[in-house]
């Protein structure tokens, strides 16, 4: 099952297409046997739903036809053709056969189910290979039953009524044709007299939902499942992809609904503006086919980042701006963009469920089949430092989730995704989590006399005739100067706490000028904060590499998809690698200084902040003191 896990499956259409005949068949007639009565089965809990033993019997049941096709059509009025929602469902369904033999068929080959059959045809297979043979083809039909739930479940996504089906889902798992049979019969009998078109697709959904929530609940009763677990097969024509055993694979996406800002919206904010215009172009480097990008094979490509600034100061507006570049982009290429956030609104009160939300939020940003952007705003909320005994057992699971996700063991950077995490107060942040982020943006808005005029300016409009002043509008904000000179106030470290450090080492060194040099500053940073460690390191050598990519990737690569955006990875990354510059010691005292200095600022602010929790408790001790004494003199203590 290597294929599977290795990451997305694409099967292609001539695949589905030759299972078209038996799915036809089973859209227009097939004989099952039945118990007839319709009702074998225990109840699931607290409903009047069954599920029906997923061990096939050997008892005699009669026959029954099955003629789906004959019951949609007989479900509204008497007309001798198929209303639009008719014949949705019923090819739905065949379409949705079509794909599940399909998948079956990729399961058999990247299993041994495929060898085991060949050599079953030729001579039955005896003891262990036997047993073998049949839990492979009883996972088979396992999985033909679920991708056929699960699609319909994507393919008929609507907003009608949720019905309780009275009646279970009868499903034998012999073969994955007898398995997906049981499921057309099931479908059919919900299905009949339904009445008219929306009670039809409520219930052809319902039925779906009701298959998944059963095959979910006996997926422990299968072997050989586990591989499809990160199984990620993609049907492009019915923009349906399966993820595993998730609960609503395929889920559509909903347009993105958010007020984009334009660069030039953004007064300040100079290094942080520039690393997200960047950051957006580098995604767009992404090869859909190859699922790489030039920029994580270069270097200098950024997975993760943490954006920190007072209240106020445009962390919204850049979260805005990025999104709308990329929305952008993605427009002029084709691609599909999916950027979502990840709020306290998901924390869940019920044990494990935050963390599933978490899982699912990463899941979906890393999709290989789209560009990501995922923000996790006022990260301090969701998430929780793992000493914090105050915090919810929900925050403590969106840690782990994320630092799993964002540099763990099984962490793939393909290079088509980004996540931003963003807070007033990222000294609240666990060190670990903080540390997985990879580049530090201070968002601390307009700085200068001239930031604030532009700034009042842009958002005082033009409904006035109040002259401007000597002023050149904007010019503070053109990026590559402002830049320079943002880059340049690093050149010496701006927290008291680092400073101290720096001239220290300047004093015992002298000046900075070799590798050995820059070593030995970095490991006197270490001996004056222990959290400067071999993961802050790489943090900024990569920062340094991006430097080094310090490239202005031309617009006119991103205002037709021809000219980079189309291209063969080879070619664009060799037309990347042409436009690279070296590192220089300057680039590199600068980046270190940045990110140390946003760790001694953390670091500060998190003393401040136990410090003021001191204080406001003892002065709180010396109330209760003088009320105690007080209590006491008038006896009632």
């Amino acid at each position: 099952m290597n294929g599977l896990n290795a990451g997305l499956t694409t099967i292609h259409e001539a695949e589905i297409a030759k299972h078209l005949a038996v799915a036809q068949a089973m859209v227009t007639r097939i004989i099952l046997l039945d118990d007839g009565d319709g009702r074998e089965g225990t109840a699931l809990a607290g409903t009047n739903r069954r599920f029906v033993s997923t061990v096939s019997t050997g008892s005699v049941r009669r026959t029954r036809e099955v003629e789906l096709l004959k019951t949609v059509q007989s479900s509204g009025a008497s007309d001798p053709l198929m209303s639009p929602a008719q014949h949705t469902v019923v090819f739905r369904v065949r379409r949705g056969v079509q794909i599940a033999l399909a998948v079956a068929d990729v399961f058999a080959r990247q299993s041994e189910l495929e060898s085991l059959q060949a050599r079953n045809q030729s001579a039955p297979l005896q003891g262990e290979e036997a047993t073998r043979f049949k839990a492979l083809l009883a996972a088979s039909a396992y999985i033909a039953a679920f991708t056929l739930a699960a699609y319909l479940v994507s393919t008929l996504a609507g907003d009608g009524e949720p019905v309780d089906l009275a009646r279970g889902v009868d499903v034998h798992f012999d073969t994955p044709q007898d398995a997906l049979k049981s499921l057309v019969g099931g479908l059919d009998v919900t299905l009949a007299g339904a009445g008219d078109d929306q009670t039809l697709l409520d219930r052809t959904r319902a039925f779906a939902r009701l298959a998944i929530e059963g095959l979910q609940s006996r997926k422990a009763r299968f072997t050989g499942l586990g591989s499809f677990e990160n199984a990620h097969i993609r049907i492009d024509a019915d923009d349906f992809t399966l993820d595993g055993f998730e609960v609503l694979p395929g889920a559509k996406r909903k347009p993105l609904s958010m007020t984009f800002k334009k660069p030039e919206e953004i007064i300040g904010n100079h290094i942080a503006k520039y690393q997200a215009l960047k950051l957006a172009k580098m995604l767009m480097a992404y090869d859909f086919d190859r699922q790489m990008n030039p920029f994580v094979e270069l270097g200098g490509f950024l997975f993760t980042f943490i954006g920190d600034g007072m209240p106020g100061t445009g962390k919204t507006i850049l979260i805005q701006m990025l999104a709308g570049l990329l929305n952008d982009y993605c427009k002029v290429a084709g691609y599909g963009f999916h950027y979502e956030n990840f709020g306290v609104d998901q924390i869940s009160s019920y044990q494990g469920k935050s963390g599933q939300n978490a899982k699912a939020f990463v899941n979906n940003v890393l999709n290989p089949r789209v560009i990501g952007f995922g923000t996790i705003d006022d990260v301090d909320q969701v998430t929780a430092k793992r000493s914090d005994d105050r915090a919810s057992a929900g925050q403590h699971e969106v840690t782990a989730v994320l630092m799993e996700s964002f540099a763990g063991a099984s962490t793939v950077v393909r290079g088509n995704a980004t996540f931003g995490m963003f807070s007033n107060y990222p000294e609240k942040v666990d060190d670990a989590l903080r540390q997985r982020a990879g580049a530090r943006w201070l968002v601390d808005g307009p700085q200068t006399r001239e930031d604030y005029i532009d700034i009042f300016s842009l958002l005082v409009g033009k409904n006035h005739s109040i002259p401007l002043g000597e002023h050149q509008l904007f010019a503070g904000q053109e990026i590559k100067k402002a830049v320079s000179a943002s880059y340049e106030g690093h050149d010496r470290p701006s927290e008291d706490g680092l400073l101290a450090v720096w001239d220290r080492f300047q004093k015992s060194h002298g000046p900075i000028e070799t590798l050995a040099d820059v070593g030995a500053y970095l490991h006197a940073i270490k001996e004056a904060d222990g959290r400067f460690t071999g993961r802050a390191i790489k943090n900024i050598t990569d920062a340094i590499k991006l430097r080094a990519m310090d490239i202005e990737l031309p617009d006119a690569w991103f205002e037709t998809p021809e000219v980079f955006l189309h291209k063969p990875y080879e070619d664009k990354k060799a037309m990347i690698a042409e436009l690279r510059g070296p590192i220089t010691l300057p680039m590199i005292l600068q980046e270190i200084n940045r990110y140390a200095d946003s760790e001694f600022r953390y670091a500060d602010k998190s003393d401040d902040a136990a410090v003021e929790e001191i204080i406001r408790r003892e002065k709180q001790r010396e109330r209760a003191i003088v009320e105690i004494e007080r209590l006491k003199g008038e006896g009632s203590w």
